[in-house]
C-alpha cells in the first residue's frame, strides 16, 4: 500500500518520541490533553516501527536517503 519512506534516524526519533508521549500519558496527569498525547504517541510508534508514514506519502517526502520510495 505505502512504500517505506521513513529513514533510520527519523524512525528512531519517532520511536523514542512515541514512547515518551505514552509514558507521559501513563505517569503524568494531563487531563483531557492526555488522550491526544496518547494518540500521537501511538501513531508515532506505529509509523516508526513500520517505517511508513501516510502523511509523508501524500506530501512526497522520503527520509530514507534513496530514491526508491
Amino acid at each position: 500500500m505505502f512504500d517505506v519512506n521513513v529513514g533510520s534516524t527519523d524512525r528512531m526519533i519517532r520511536i523514542v518520541a512515541g514512547a515518551v508521549l505514552l509514558a507521559l500519558f501513563f505517569f503524568v496527569e494531563l487531563g483531557a490533553w492526555g488522550w491526544i498525547v496518547a494518540l500521537v504517541g501511538v501513531v508515532m510508534l506505529a509509523t516508526g516501527s513500520m517505517s511508513r508514514c501516510a502523511l509523508y506519502s501524500l506530501l512526497g517526502i522520503n527520509t530514507r536517503g534513496d530514491k526508491a520510495a
